[in-house]
């Protein structure tokens, strides 16, 4: 009779980490493209709205804009496109989790990357088409909302599976620099093939989130134990021998683990615990949960900053001389992704910083803080030179990005895998769908607010993003002193320690 032989540890270990960088690569990919979809309508606007008046009046007069954007109402038209795609991504995330949370999120993830990539080849047709009606480029973006608000609750609860708390605030924060590598890639994409027509500057972005969802539906592998792995975001590790378990420092509160039970109850104990965490949380329960509100409200203001520049900073650029110099539409367009840059680092530094020092909240608080600064210092002196306007560029966005990608990503995951729902990995995406849902209301708001208040003088645009960061700021205080008194405690406990041995 043949004997199995049983796996060596270290060989699934090996495994399992291929198998979560392969996870890791196709989720960048996939909201990569997603948000790359997304950035054309910035590259556009100062094709399709009024013309600046420039010291080159041929340009002016060979782009004089596209109707209905044009004339002296054009920013308008533009912030109201903005408004119909992020209102219906707000109100499709809360939607896409609760989905989310209930079938196969790969099939799910698919489908709002094809139905995202038609939607967005769809309004640049509108260029060949010749349409001016609109009604039609609201009905698009509507469209495009809602299949771009599956991406985000889908990604970060397959990430939050595959990995555990320990290190999920620095392997977030580089993964979730996906934003900002879709930006770059959706502004260079849109801006080069700009001089060919605005229609290009869509139906290319659209083609690649097609070609990447095919992937994504035939490689991506939702959950670990879908292979017959542990699963990481449960926080249980098990030992070189293989028969034992040990909670991590993060669940364990100083009790034994019980490794003398029976077979018998063990497997009753592993079906119960399976069941509950494959359980959907409930959307009113979910908002209960702590800390789920304050940062959910915190990204409303922190997300209106962010998608402020994300729809309007090209169009910021193309408005404002640099140097005494009104820059190009293609040359505006790729300049902005100083800006995205910025908000990689940024991203990075932020997991970094709060998974060395276990502080999510005071990371967020201290980025918000020094935007502040950063804001001002960009509206005053970002026309004197290039130089100075990408330094400043470069310092907002590492600033403004660094707390928006803190808590969509690590502080998400956190808060849908806390005790409270004992490992609930189904409650993940419901959580992660409110707090970038409530996110994405103040992202429909700022751009919209944008349109109208940019008519009355740039100055009062950036008072507005100053007064948002504030409040951002205001939400989170209370969590950020909790944790400024928990990382004194446990400063001071060592020292205790240290003075009763002496003694």
């Amino acid at each position: 009779m043949e004997t199995l032989t049983p796996v060596p540890q270290s060989t699934r270990r090996r495994s399992l980490l291929c198998h979560q960088i392969s996870v890791l690569l196709l989720t960048f990919s996939a909201y990569a493209t997603f948000h790359a979809s997304r950035k054309p309508p910035s590259i556009v606007k100062s094709v399709l709205g009024p013309e600046v008046a420039a010291s080159n009046s041929s340009a002016a007069a060979a782009d004089a804009g596209w109707p209905p954007f044009d004339g002296p109402h054009g920013p308008h038209r533009l912030g109201e496109l903005d408004l119909a795609f992020l209102s219906s991504y707000s109100a499709g995330m809360f939607l896409a989790g609760h989905v989310g949370d209930r079938i196969d999120l790969r099939r799910f993830l698919a489908f709002g990357m094809l139905g995202s990539g038609v939607s967005t080849a769809a309004f640049g047709m509108g260029y060949w088409w010749g349409i001016h009606r609109l009604a039609f480029f609201l009905a698009v973006q509507i469209v495009s909302g809602l299949f771009q608000s599956i991406g985000w609750p889908c990604v970060v609860a397959v990430v939050g599976n595959w990995f555990g708390k320990s290190k999920r605030g620095l392997i977030m924060g580089v993964w979730t620099s996906n934003t900002s590598v879709g930006n770059i890639l959706g502004s260079v994409v849109a801006s080069s093939v700009l001089e060919f027509g605005w229609g290009w500057s869509f139906v290319l972005p659209g083609v690649l989130i097609i070609v990447v969802g095919a992937f994504v539906f035939a490689f991506l592998v939702v959950d670990p134990r879908d292979l017959g792995f542990e699963s990481p975001a449960m926080d249980i590790e098990m030992n070189d021998a293989g028969n034992g378990v040990v909670e991590s420092a993060d669940e364990t509160d100083g009790e034994d683990v019980g490794l003398l039970e029976s077979e018998e109850n063990s497997g009753l104990d592993s079906k119960e615990a399976d069941l509950d965490s494959k359980a959907a949380i409930g959307f009113l329960e979910a908002w209960r949960l702590p800390s789920v509100a304050p940062y959910a409200f915190c990204l409303f203001f922190s997300k209106l900053v962010a998608y402020t520049f994300l729809y309007w900073l090209p169009f910021y650029i193309r408005q404002n001389a640099v140097a005494g110099k009104h820059l190009s539409h293609k040359t505006a367009g790729i300049l902005s992704t100083i800006f995205d840059i910025g908000g990689v680092f940024g991203g990075i530094s932020a997991g970094f910083i709060s998974d060395s020092l276990g502080v999510r909240a005071l990371t967020s608080v201290l980025f918000l803080l020094f935007s502040i600064p950063s804001l001002i210092l960009y509206r005053m002196y970002g026309s004197i030179s290039m130089h100075l306007n990408i330094g400043l560029m470069f310092l907002s966005g590492y600033f403004v990005n660094g707390p928006y990608s803190l808590i969509t990503t690590a502080v998400a995951a956190d808060l849908g895998t806390q005790d409270m729902i004992k490992g609930n990995s189904r409650a993940l995406a419901t959580v992660t769908a409110i707090i970038d849902g409530t996110g994405s209301v103040g992202a429909a708001l700022g751009p919209l607010l944008t349109g109208y208040i940019s008519t009355r003088g740039w100055n009062s645009v950036f008072l507005m993003l100053i007064l948002s960061t504030s409040l951002a700021i205001m939400f989170l205080i209370h969590i950020a002193k909790a944790e400024v008194v928990e990382l004194v405690d446990e400063f001071k406990s060592p020292c205790r320690m240290v003075g009763l041995n002496i003694q």
